[in-house]
């Protein structure tokens, strides 16, 4: 399955508009907060479905945390700011292990991550309108099968 993974487009339609081409040719778009309504926008843009959560920018009562599965793997999507993500990835890991995850996705810290740690992959795709640490606007494209394969798109 061909997934994207968003986060932090804080209301940038020019460069969510950008990544459209490329979000049209995946199977679910996850998002993982700041703005949520974005992810409403993504939808219209795509037409593919979409899971998301809100970020600590949005004031929506909808759910800051999901978990669900695909294609056999357990997936734990947040914004991760209630983890304090942008310190450490202590509390998400423990979270993740609690409920047995095998993937963590999250956003909030604005720079891409990809890295698995005790048999558990993290990912954070940057944002695709405020980058830190360098000036790339950033999302991940994943394919989930029997493994896991991820691909950071830059879309400057």
């Amino acid at each position: 399955m061909k997934i994207a993974i968003i986060s932090d487009t804080h209301k940038d339609y020019s460069s969510i508009d950008k990544a459209v081409p490329i979000l049209k040719k995946c199977d679910l778009i996850l998002f993982a907060g700041d703005n949520f309504s974005d992810s409403r926008y993504i939808h219209k843009k795509t037409g593919i479905d979409i899971i998301a959560v809100k970020g600590n920018c949005d004031f929506c009562d909808v759910e800051e945390e999901i978990t669900f599965d695909i294609n056999e793997k357990k997936v734990f999507l947040c914004h991760g700011d209630k983890y304090n993500v942008k310190d450490s990835l202590d509390k998400i890991s423990k979270k993740a292990k609690d409920i047995e995850a095998d993937i963590v996705i999250f956003g909030h810290t604005h720079i891409p991550l990809e890295i698995k740690k005790e048999g558990i992959l993290y990912l954070n795709p940057g944002s695709l309108s405020r980058p830190r640490k360098n000036d790339k606007k950033t999302f991940l494209l994943v394919d989930i099968d029997d493994d896991v394969k991820t691909n950071l798109v830059n879309i400057n």
